[in-house]
């Protein structure tokens, strides 16, 4: 009924299931959501269970699967960490030439009274004339809210206008467990929630879209109207590989980090959200703990490996009742296993195909999946796609294919 077709990645065998003439009634298995974790396979150690953190996720940058988790996609309450989604809309703006970084912005004061009870602050003043560059050090170093609805207004013309830019961006990012009610993250009137997944696809994009301007996140302190201010994030500090994102912090929040570190040109994404702890120094260390012990493992004990590129051609089965006989099926997306190092022989990977596949087709409509084995055991699925469309045949055509099908429904070949 089906062939077998071999061909090497590294030392990884793969095996290509291609089903042809015979109908083979194929059940559709659930498939992942985009962006979601390949089941683990055997072999491939547990993450760190001394994780506190009430959610958390670790994402392989470059592949964009989820490595690690644990509530990933419940709600909660996001705090500063909303001044990641801020950053990403004024990133947008400058990119598109709409804002400039030394474009000066009159402080407003509703600007200025942002977080006077308390709360971070970059220490601007009503009437006073910063540039955009300034305002963004102080959100991103200092985590100014005061920085944040400043920003917030010049590209908007207010607060709430740029609150429904943050909203209609997260939309357009997938982020559909996320609702920003302000540009700062503190506490308002309207709920806002986010959840660790959506976070960690936010910090994704803003890294692969804004290389330019991520450096500001690196930036370990600065200074302004004489007021030196540290970054909170103290993996700046401790470990060399960490070149950002983001703390959070409210009492209902708990702590939260948005981090990400680099090493041997290979990127990964933490998020940890809902820590609790006594005290700002106990919560900042072990926000930072917890992030970094995320990072490491995944590092030392995690191996991507690309088996297919989106778009090429992994075969070409039978289609009934069209305009052609057959269609090129593929993936819409890059096809990424997550493997323990060195432990990558014996991958094995079929296409199954939904059978009977009938016109007409549009390119992207699922006709099945790709399915990945490690030692017998499923390691990662993702939807097998027609990469070609084909019309509906003519009337000989339709006929003719649905006596085959009725004959094949009685005596399968």
């Amino acid at each position: 009924m089906m062939s077998l077709v071999r061909s090497a990645f590294g030392r990884a065998s793969l095996v290509f299931l291609l089903a042809w003439l015979a109908p083979a009634w194929v059940q559709a298995e659930p498939l992942p959501v985009p962006g979601s974790a390949p089941t683990a396979p055997s072999g491939l150690p547990s993450p760190p269970s001394d994780i506190t953190a009430a959610s958390y996720v670790l994402l392989d940058f470059e592949s964009g699967l989820f490595l690690a988790q644990r509530e990933a996609d419940v709600q909660r309450e996001p705090a500063s960490l909303t001044k990641l989604m801020t950053a990403y809309v004024v990133f947008g703006e400058i990119r598109d030439g709409r804002l400039g970084l030394d474009e000066n912005v009159t402080v407003s004061e509703h600007a200025w009274r942002t977080g006077m009870t308390g709360a971070s602050r970059m220490f601007i003043e009503v009437g006073e004339q910063v540039g955009v560059e300034d305002l963004l050090r102080g959100m991103i170093i200092q985590s100014g809210n005061d920085a944040s609805t400043a920003l917030a207004e010049q590209v908007a013309g207010s607060e709430g206008a740029f609150v429904d830019m943050m909203n209609a961006q997260a939309r357009d990012l997938g982020m559909y467990n996320s609702y920003f009610a302000n540009p700062h993250g503190l506490p308002a009137e309207e709920p806002q929630y986010t959840t660790a997944s959506d976070m960690a696809r936010l910090a994704r994009a803003l890294i692969h879209e804004f290389p330019e301007l991520y450096g500001y996140y690196s930036e370990r302190s600065f200074e302004y109207n004489d007021i030196s201010q540290s970054n909170r994030n103290m993996l700046l500090w401790r470990d060399a590989g960490f070149d950002g994102l983001k703390t959070g912090w409210t009492s209902a929040a708990g702590y939260n980090l948005v981090s990400s570190a680099e090493r041997d040109g290979r990127r990964l994404v933490a998020v940890v959200m809902g820590i609790d702890a006594p005290n700002h120094q106990q919560g900042g260390t072990r926000r930072a703990n917890e992030s970094q012990a995320l990072v490491n493992w995944g590092m030392r004990l995690t191996e991507m490996r690309q088996l297919f590129e989106a778009g090429s051609e992994l075969g070409r089965p039978r289609v009934y009742k069209g305009a052609q006989t057959e269609v090129a099926v593929g993936l819409d997306r890059p096809f990424w296993v997550v493997v323990r190092p060195g432990r990558g022989d014996g991958l094995e990977a079929s296409m199954e195909v939904h059978q009977p596949l009938e016109a007409p087709l549009a390119a992207g409509d699922r006709v099945g999946e790709v399915v990945a084995r490690l030692n017998g055991e499923v390691v990662h699925r993702q939807p097998l796609v027609a990469l070609d469309v084909v019309e509906q045949g003519g009337i000989v055509r339709r006929l003719w294919d649905s006596a085959v099908l009725a004959i094949q429904s009685v005596w399968p070949l």
